[in-house]
C-alpha cells in the first residue's frame, strides 16, 4: 500500500481509515497546575482513573513508562518524562520530529502489537495504552506491569480532549504543573496565530485538511472534518472548515475519493502533511497526473499547502503548536504574495 498526503496508524488506518488518535481522562489528589500539589505528588502515591473506569495505583508518580502510541510519547517527551519503551520508534522520529525523542527508548514493536516479553523485560512502572489497543493484547500487558488507558479522541471537543489526555499523563508521571504551562503556551500560540491570520485579512478562509492512501491504484481521501483535531485547531484559529460530511465520533475523520474533492469550494485552501521517508510527497505523484485533481480551481489557482514534515497530526501541544506556525506561516505568505 502506497500512503497519500500522510501516514497512518499501523493499528486502525491504512486500507481500512479507522483511526488511531487517543486521549483519556482521569483523577488524581493532586489538581492540575497546582504547583504545590505537583510537588507533593513527585514522591508519594498516585492514584488515577483511566478512560475504562478502572483504578490504577502507583507507589510513586512513574518514571518507567512505556507508551504504545505516538501521541502517548509525545505527551510524555513534552512533561518532561523519556519513556523506556516506544512503540515504532522509526515511526515516531520520522512522523513526530516536532517533538522529538530525547533518549534511546526501547522499541518495543508494532503500536498495535506490542512485543509482551520486550515490555517484561523493561520492568516499566505502568503502560500507557489506548483503548484502540486490542483487549487481548491489553489482557497480556497487565500480566507484566500496571496499565493506564486512555480512550480515543472526542470529536465533539477535540481540544478538550488532548488537555484530558495531557492531563492524565501528567497525574501518572507526576508532572501536573508541566502540564498546566504546556497548556497555557499552547493558547498563547492559537491567540497569536489567530491575530496574525485577522490581520492578513484570512479570518473566516475555508480549508481542507486531508490524508488519504492509494490501493491498487485507487486514490482514497481521508478528510479530518471540524471534529477532528486539526479541525478543532483550524476553527480555533479562526479558519472555517470546508469539510461538510461527518467524520466519526472519535477522531472526525471521514473518507471520500477524488471525485469528493470536486465538492470543495473554488477558494478553499488545500492542506496536507507528507513524509518523505514514507512514500514521499504522492500528491505530486499519484495524484499530479489525475484528470480530475488537475481540474479543480484551488488546484489551478496554487492553493494547495504542504505544510511541514514531521507534524504529528493526533499529538498533543507539541505538535499543534508546530502545527499552528506551519499553517499560519503558509496562508499568510500566499497571501502576502498576491498584494
Amino acid at each position: 500500500m502506497r500512503r497519500l498526503l500522510t501516514s497512518s496508524s499501523s493499528v486502525a488506518a491504512g486500507v481500512t481509515a479507522a483511526a488511531l488518535l487517543l486521549a483519556g481522562c482521569g483523577t488524581t489528589e493532586s489538581a492540575p497546575g497546582d504547583s504545590a500539589a505537583s510537588a507533593s505528588a513527585s514522591t508519594g502515591p498516585v492514584t488515577v482513573t483511566d478512560a475504562t473506569g478502572a483504578t490504577v495505583k502507583l507507589d510513586a508518580p512513574a518514571t518507567k513508562v512505556v507508551g504504545t502510541e505516538w501521541n502517548i510519547v509525545e505527551s510524555l517527551v513534552s512533561l518532561g518524562v523519556d519513556p523506556v519503551g516506544v512503540a515504532d520508534v522509526k515511526g515516531y522520529k520520522a512522523w513526530d520530529s516536532a517533538v522529538p525523542l530525547r533518549n534511546a527508548p526501547k522499541d518495543i514493536g508494532l503500536r498495535g502489537e506490542p512485543s509482551m516479553d520486550t515490555v517484561a523485560a523493561l520492568r516499566p512502572d505502568v503502560v500507557i495504552a489506548t483503548t484502540d489497543l486490542p483487549a487481548a493484547a491489553v489482557t497480556q500487558l497487565r500480566k507484566v506491569a500496571k496499565v493506564i488507558q486512555v480512550r480515543p479522541g472526542d470529536a465533539a471537543d477535540p481540544l478538550g480532549q488532548m488537555n484530558k489526555n495531557l492531563d492524565l499523563i501528567a497525574r501518572a508521571t507526576g508532572r501536573t504543573a508541566q502540564a498546566a504551562t504546556l497548556k497555557k503556551s499552547f493558547e498563547t500560540k492559537l491567540a497569536a496565530g489567530k491575530k496574525a491570520l485577522a490581520d492578513a485579512g484570512l479570518s473566516g478562509e475555508e480549508i481542507a485538511f486531508a490524508d488519504g492512501y492509494v490501493v491498487s491504484n485507487q486514490v482514497s481521501i481521508r478528510p479530518y472534518t471540524s471534529g477532528s483535531l486539526l479541525g478543532g485547531v483550524n476553527e480555533a484559529l479562526g479558519l472555517k472548515n470546508a469539510w461538510t460530511m461527518k467524520g466519526d465520533k472519535d477522531y472526525g475523520l471521514a473518507t471520500t475519493d477524488v471525485e469528493g474533492l470536486t465538492g470543495l469550494g473554488k477558494d478553499v485552501r488545500f492542506a496536507y502533511i507528507a513524509n518523505d521517508s514514507d512514500g514521499g510527497d504522492l500528491v505530486s505523484t499519484a495524484l499530479v497526473k489525475n484528470p480530475v485533481w488537475n481540474s479543480l480551481a484551488f488546484v489551478k489557482a496554487k492553493r494547495v499547502h504542504r505544510l511541514k514534515d514531521g507534524i504529528w497530526m493526533f499529538g498533543g501541544p507539541g505538535s499543534m503548536s508546530a502545527y499552528v506556525d506551519s499553517v499560519v506561516g503558509a496562508l499568510t505568505k500566499t497571501a502576502a504574495e498576491k498584494r
